[in-house]
């Protein structure tokens, strides 16, 4: 298999628990995006707009596909993800016909946080992907606010419709991703809403996830498995994100790079930006492998005012 070590566009393959052996294409620089959400893993959004525009040249990110899918990778998903919100690229249409037409055989994905899909050329230029994975963490404006932090000119009810228009719209598989911050959008309350807003969407699937790994704030907490079973048969037979495959599972988990990982914590504690320098990989690929190993319980975090700390988790006293 051809391993990609950090071009500019394209990451991985890395080992999705949802997608299996998934090459990423990041078509928006780290952390510009429409939201600014609390349990973000990329860290703060720097840039929050929803200007749509050519962020990076789509010529460049077609060669760089060019010459890495010229080699037939193995690959289930080519997916359109990484530092921001995707569809802000206003050439995300070009780079989809692309790869339909020169390499048909692969499946596209687009991780998005749905909030531009109220725009109806936006709906229409991502029409052509396979699967589409939007996330709605809230249906009153009140939730959406305090997780999501929008950008001024984005309203909930507006994402919402957005995205029951994509449904109507589009042929593809559309699964819903729900984000549950308790005290925030578990509320009756709140859950009521987001199961009408779902009812308005009707996605084929919903997927409902918690903090499993640093956010942006260090005062998220993670929802308990049985309060998630509990959203997601209250949902409608969703499914936990966390009962998904184990990425060690996946064909392009690479063992070297969770080793380098951990050979360059075990010198010292380091942020997601001081590995990426240090072993020049993607930031979204290297919390893959980060994610897996906090699932472990090998590694811990630790907040500090330059950013989360990730470091080697001391082993327990002996008294022996």
């Amino acid at each position: 298999m051809v391993t990609i070590l950090k071009h500019k566009y394209l990451f991985g393959p890395v080992p999705s628990r949802r997608l299996g052996v998934s090459l990423g294409i990041d078509l928006i620089p780290l952390k510009t995006c429409s939201l600014d959400c609390i349990y973000c893993e990329c860290g703060k959004t720097n840039k929050l707009t929803t200007v749509r525009k050519e962020y990076y040249s789509i010529d460049k990110v077609i060669n760089e596909l060019k010459n890495y899918l010229d080699e037939s990778p193995p690959l289930d998903y080519i997916t359109f993800a990484g530092s921001g919100e995707p569809t802000l690229n206003s050439g995300i249409n070009a780079v989809i016909n692309f790869i339909k037409n020169y390499y048909p055989g692969y499946k596209l994905c687009l991780l998005t946080n749905g909030t531009l899909f109220a725009d109806q050329q936006v709906r229409a230029e991502v029409a052509g992907v396979d699967l589409i994975i939007p996330s709605l963490d809230a249906a009153t404006e009140t939730a959406f606010q305090l997780i999501n932090r929008p950008h001024q000119d984005l309203k909930c009810h507006a994402v919402v419709e957005g995205l029951a228009a994509l449904r109507r719209e589009y042929s593809g598989e559309i699964r819903l991703e729900i984000f549950i911050v308790p005290g925030i959008n578990d509320s009756r309350e709140e859950l009521t809403a987001l199961k009408k807003a779902v009812s308005k969407i009707n996605p084929d699937r919903i997927q409902i996830g918690t903090l499993d790994r640093p956010g942006t704030e260090a005062w998220v907490e993670a929802a308990s498995p049985e309060q998630l079973a509990d959203i997601a048969g209250y949902l409608g037979q969703a499914e936990l994100i966390g009962n998904i495959r184990p990425r060690n599972k996946i064909a392009s988990f690479n063992q070297s790079y969770q080793a380098q990982i951990m050979q360059t914590l075990r010198r010292r504690p380091c942020t997601i930006s001081d590995l990426e320098q240090i072993l020049n990989l993607h930031p979204a690929e290297l919390q893959k492998y980060l994610n897996h190993l906090l699932e472990k319980e090998v590694l811990e975090t630790e907040h500090k005012k330059r950013g989360t700390f990730f470091k080697v988790k001391a082993p327990p006293p002996s008294y022996s």
